[in-house]
């Protein structure tokens, strides 16, 4: 690109100004700030999706064999992942917003540990319950 060649909104192209490098004097990809905005959020989206899904399936493969980790990560619904999404985005606006997402949590894992230990005393009593009626 020719040097000082106009690009929208009075910004000039200038190769090496210090405008143009990003951290430690290197060179960014584009002149223009609002496009490298666009692909810097491109490349973390995509970082943190791949890095979430590796953190999915490790905390899963002690529990489950790979077929049913890969269902249980990618194979969620609409729904689901719309809650997801929704959940995550309140969390992340406000103090308030996290703490509603934090306190839902805490009630869903207290709720499934509770029908858990319920389970278990059920299951302790059908195998007790035999041994006294004899």
């Amino acid at each position: 690109m020719p040097r000082g060649k106009r690009l929208g909104r009075g910004t000039r192209a200038r190769t090496n100004s210090p405008e143009n490098s990003g951290a430690g004097g290197l060179p960014l990809p584009s002149p223009v700030a609002g496009t490298n905005l666009v692909i810097a959020d491109i490349v973390l989206r995509a970082a943190g999706g791949l890095l979430r899904d590796q953190m999915e399936k490790g905390l899963l493969r002690g529990n489950y064999d790979k077929t049913k980790v890969d269902k249980l990560v990618h194979g969620r619904g609409l729904a689901s992942s719309v809650a997801l999404w929704g959940a995550s985005h309140l969390a992340r606006r406000s103090p308030l917003g996290l703490a509603v997402v934090v306190g839902g949590l805490a009630a869903k894992v207290f709720y499934d540990r509770g029908k858990r230990l319920e389970a278990n005393r059920k299951a302790q009593a059908s195998l007790t319950a035999p041994a006294r009626d004899a």
